[in-house]
C-alpha cells in the first residue's frame, strides 16, 4: 500500500490493485481510494451480507471495505478484461476474485463485471455485478 492510512484495507490490496491498474492513466492517484470521488455512488445489483446495495459517498465506501478484509481474505485477482469506451469516461472490467472466508476457511472464487464512470478523473459511479451464487455457495459452505 502507498501509505499507513491505508493499512486497514491490506486484505482487499490485490483487488484494489487490479482496479487501478485497469483505469491507468484515465484517473489520478496511487490507491483505489485516491481514484474514487468525494461523492461517489458505489452499487452492487445484488444482495451480499453486511453489505448496502447502494453506498454514497467515499468515506462510507471506506468505511464498508474496512469490515470486507475480516470476512474474506483475498489471495488474488485475475483474468481482467477492460472495455474503455471511445471518450475513456465509461470503463467495464471483468475480473475473478479468489480468496478464503475467514470464519469457516471455506475457498472464495467470484466472477465479477463493474461498470466505471469516470468524472475529473476520478471514479463518481461504480456498478458492480457478481456470480451471487458463488458467494451464497462460499459464505454459507453449502450447508443452507
Amino acid at each position: 500500500m502507498p501509505s499507513s492510512e491505508y493499512a486497514a484495507y491490506e486484505g482487499s490490496r490485490p483487488y484494489f490493485d487490479l482496479v487501478r491498474g485497469a483505469l491507468g492513466d484515465l484517473v489520478d492517484g496511487e490507491h483505489f481510494f485516491d481514484i474514487i470521488a468525494d461523492d461517489v455512488i458505489f452499487e452492487v445489483l445484488y444482495d451480499f451480507p453486511g453489505w448496502p446495495r447502494i453506498v454514497q459517498g467515499r468515506a462510507d465506501l471506506m468505511a464498508g471495505f474496512a469490515g470486507y478484509g475480516e470476512v474474506i481474505k483475498i489471495q488474488a485477482v485475475d483474468k481482467l478484461i477492460a472495455h474503455k469506451t471511445d471518450d475513456g469516461r465509461v470503463v467495464v472490467i471483468e475480473y475473478e476474485v479468489h480468496g478464503t472466508i475467514l470464519a469457516s476457511g471455506v475457498t472464495y472464487n467470484n466472477r465479477f463485471a463493474s461498470i466505471i464512470r469516470i468524472e475529473h478523473r476520478k471514479i463518481a459511479h461504480w456498478r458492480d455485478y457478481m456470480d451471487s451464487l458463488a458467494a451464497w455457495n462460499a459464505l454459507t459452505d453449502g450447508t443452507r
